[in-house]
């Protein structure tokens, strides 16, 4: 396995990117490459790194999960409707990853198609927030099966490597009228189903490709990730109070053409 301080490196990337709307695969990759650590060994890591993250959100939104199992009448969102919700949000992107899962690999997990995602990216995000909205969605219990399920389909857009999933969902509950701060929070509690079931599906797929003495490797870059990404959420949530999507666009613009040109 890689020297301890890959996989510090690569946990602080998907802590910091994952529900940002930069992409964390873009991040992820681009930063393997820098490192020289590619390959299915690699990928597989990065899919643990993602529990990582996942589980920071478990944690930061404890309540909100906690209230899924059972229904809270002071809380629309919670209970078998919740659940409804969050299911609706995740079928499509699940039933088209699917479908192209093979074909994504292929040929969209390259530093080239993710500079190209990236300013894609940034220039549908600079469009929404150009777009004059009405907020109808002020909570996350105001969220209906219909908006859940239209930001389902954005999601869609995230199943390009550098699209990112956060932009996509963010950007779709934006555009269907979701208030910035509640697109965000919903964008982060709905990362979870979908993302436990792709990275568990990876990860079963090649579990075999590790031995007992990558566990502390693999230990290193799942806290690293999870404290990461504690820290990129909160701060998150506390920016989009005082600030718009384009400063991620800006960012996003300025990385694509360096990833373009670094690796072309």
């Amino acid at each position: 396995m890689a020297s301890w301080y890959v996989a510090i490196i690569l946990g602080v990337v998907e802590g910091f990117t994952e529900f940002l709307p930069v992409s964390s695969t873009g991040h992820l990759i681009i930063t393997g490459h820098l490192l020289g650590f590619t390959g299915p060994k690699a990928e597989t890591f990065e899919i643990v790194i993602q529990l990582g993250a996942i589980l920071a959100v478990v944690a930061l939104y404890w309540d909100r999960f906690w209230g899924l199992l059972r229904t809270n009448p002071n809380q629309r969102f919670s209970g078998p409707y919740g659940l409804w919700l969050l299911f609706l949000t995740s079928l499509p992107a699940s039933v088209v990853g699917l479908l192209v899962h093979k074909y994504i690999k292929i040929y969209l997990f390259s530093p080239i198609t993710v500079s190209i995602a990236l300013a894609v990216g940034a220039i549908i995000i600079f469009i929404v927030e150009g777009i004059d909205k009405k907020e109808k969605t002020t909570s996350l219990d105001e969220i209906t099966p219909t908006l859940a399920l239209g930001i389902g389909l954005f999601q869609c857009l995230a199943l390009w490597p550098g699209f990112s999933r956060s932009a996509a969902t963010i950007m779709g509950g934006m555009l269907l009228g979701a208030k910035r701060t509640v697109a965000a929070e919903y964008s982060f509690i709905a990362a979870v189903p979908i993302m436990f079931a792709a990275t568990g599906y990876d990860f079963m797929k090649n579990h075999s490709l590790f031995e007992s003495g990558d566990l502390l490797f693999l230990a290193v870059g799942f806290v690293v990730s999870f404290v990461s990404a504690w820290i990129a959420v909160k701060t998150f949530i506390y920016m989009l109070g005082r600030l718009t999507l384009r400063p991620f666009a800006i960012y996003r613009l300025a990385l694509a053409p360096l990833v373009f040109i670094f690796f072309n």
